[in-house]
């Protein structure tokens, strides 16, 4: 059965100041180039690609007080916040293409702010081989993209905890963490002290995905908006090499096409960020066409029609 999505917004977030290595910035491009708009299109989504944002370069400096970059960090991510917002209030759905990690509190802060303006529950779907928890006491990198979900949860540098004014944006019961292989010894407390649910890979493996994702989508209903943030490395790395912190033993093929298609069997969808796609680290721009096929699952595409 065809699905009816809002109109669609692409907005390219070129930048890789919260990462460890260089590359991501052209993750938006490389989106394009494997035809992720045209790709929409073809499912009978209206789409509008609105362009990059603009912001600071990165200026490859040593953590500065635990944190990497903190002002271009926060200067992306407030343009970011404003243009979802912007989207959002058209009522049109906000596609991200990262750019790393880090945009991630820019994009949630922004549809945590209009879940409240219109009364709606939020739930988000954290696809990503590391949680993203970590803190300036216990990073060991001090690089911001392995840290905005607790920024987003009120553990971080006021301008990223308040950057919509509200603070924490979320809280963690929101999120539902997928695919984690990869968590830092002092994050692991942190997950545990504020209770982050999280489906780590070796629960995928005891229970199969699809019961994962029952659980992980359980409670959503016609009041929730589901936020997908889906970082490439979520993927195992024989499949998605095109990424800056690959992780051994991740989704395969199969059950990231059964990921998505049981988000769109939801019908919830309705905000999307896709990150951390290096392409200076890809084969023939594989990982990309590999993301926007993915994608395409989340908007509907199956191999027979479905009720």
């Amino acid at each position: 059965m065809s699905r009816i999505f809002s109109p669609v917004s692409l907005i390219g977030v070129p930048t890789d100041v919260g990462a460890g290595h260089r590359g991501a910035r052209m993750g938006p491009e490389a989106l394009r180039i494997a035809g992720l708009g045209e790709a929409l299109q073809s499912h009978g989504v209206q789409v509008r690609d609105v362009g990059n944002l603009e912001g600071p370069r990165n200026p490859w400096q040593p953590p500065v007080g635990g944190y990497r970059h903190l002002d271009e960090v926060v200067a992306w991510n407030r343009a970011l916040m404003h243009a979802s917002l912007a989207e959002l209030r058209e009522g049109r759905m906000p596609v991200m293409l990262g750019g790393d990690h880090c945009l991630g509190i820019g994009s949630i802060t922004a549809v945590a702010r209009h879940c409240r303006e219109n009364g709606r529950k939020l739930r988000v779907l954290w696809l990503d081989a590391h949680s993203d928890f970590n803190t300036s006491q216990v990073t060991p990198s001090g690089n911001v993209h392995g840290m905005p979900v607790a920024c987003l949860c009120g553990l971080g540098p006021h301008a990223l905890t308040h950057l919509g004014g509200d603070a924490p944006a979320i809280v963690p019961s929101q999120v539902r963490q997928i695919g984690i292989r990869s968590v830092d010894p002092e994050e692991k407390r942190l997950i545990k002290q504020h209770r982050v649910d999280v489906y780590d890979m070796r629960f995928t493996d005891e229970m199969g995905m699809k019961r994962t994702m029952e659980q992980a989508l359980d409670g959503v209903d016609q009041d929730t908006h589901l936020h997908v943030s889906f970082d490439v490395d979520f993927l195992d790395p024989g499949i998605a090499p095109g990424v800056g912190t690959t992780v051994p033993g991740g989704v395969n093929y199969r059950e990231a096409q059964l990921v998505m298609e049981m988000i769109a069997d939801s019908g919830r969808m309705g905000s999307l960020d896709i990150v951390e796609l290096n392409p200076v680290l890809d084969e023939r721009n594989a990982t990309a066409e590999l993301a926007v096929d993915l994608v395409e699952s989340l908007f509907g595409k199956s191999t027979l029609m479905r009720d």
